[in-house]
């Protein structure tokens, strides 16, 4: 194994992190980076407006929303990163995460499940 001196390593960073070179490739990916990102605002602001409709029939209070948004925001999120058993078991911790809180667990658990379509998980 060979020892590279400090002066070329340097250079080689010097290289690799060169800031004209990363933003042409920043610059030629944005429509795709872009494209993605638009897909994924649009699957969160339905999911809101669904999570509101759940809300409204609940008789949910509207300063209490914020808080049944952000709940419904990690449900969000684990629902792109997990599935099956895992996700249900997130879920869970999640909920009982926000009844700690004070939001409802039945109006959390009608979110995971109607919003969503997390089963409960199974003991």
């Amino acid at each position: 194994m060979s020892n590279v001196p400090g002066p070329d390593r340097a250079a080689k960073w010097n290289r690799r992190y060169d800031a004209d070179r990363i933003k042409a490739i920043i610059d030629a990916e944005k429509p795709v980076f872009y494209g993605h990102a638009q897909v994924k605002f649009q699957m969160l602001a339905e999911m809101e407006s669904a999570v509101k409709t759940v809300l409204n029939i609940a008789g949910i209070s509207v300063k209490d929303t914020a808080n049944y948004l952000a709940f419904s925001r990690q449900l969000w999120k684990q629902d792109q990163t997990y599935a099956g058993t895992t996700l249900a078991e997130a879920a869970a911790q999640t909920i009982a995460h926000w009844v700690s809180r004070g939001l409802a667990q039945a109006t959390m658990e009608t979110i995971r499940s109607q919003v969503f379509n997390i089963p409960a998980p199974t003991p």
